[in-house]
């Protein structure tokens, strides 16, 4: 059976603590990679629901704030994960949410995506990750809680 093609539109959830802590997950396609939750829209997918459903999918976490940031981030794929998209997509457009938690949680991976996780302060967390929108995002922390 033939696989689907990704849509070059995504979500990036920042999950977060009030103290600034941020959870990352390692790759499982690419062990060192680390990142938040990330994933594809699917077709007629609100970004807030990509969201919601890439947070159960990735982690098993559903209770917590979920907010908008209202930053989009269009950026090159890695030539590496371009074969998952439509012959000739180059671009992805990010869509950015954080997910407040009160104090950090354990979760569940999903093993076929994900190897570990950890909690690190945001400033460290935006040091580990691989992608260069993530880490400004993270970044963004203090700013996105008026801080």
């Amino acid at each position: 059976m033939a696989e689907t093609c990704k849509r070059p539109f995504s979500v990036l959830v920042v999950v977060h603590t009030g103290d600034l802590d941020v959870l990352l997950l390692e790759r499982a396609d690419h062990p060192g990679y680390w990142q938040s939750v990330t994933g594809s829209l699917e077709a007629g997918e609100s970004p807030s629901d990509a969201a919601m459903r890439e947070l159960g999918e990735e982690t098993g976490l559903q209770q917590g704030e979920l907010l908008d940031w209202e930053i989009e981030t269009e950026y090159e794929i890695y030539p590496e994960w371009r074969h998952r998209y439509a012959p000739g997509v180059t671009r992805n457009i990010e869509h950015v949410f954080g997910f407040r938690l009160k104090k950090p949680q354990p979760v569940r991976l999903s093993p076929r995506e994900h190897l570990n996780y950890l909690w690190l302060p945001f400033e460290d967390a935006a040091a580990k990750v691989f992608s260069s929108s993530n880490a400004s995002a993270i970044l963004k922390l203090p700013e996105m809680l008026n801080l």
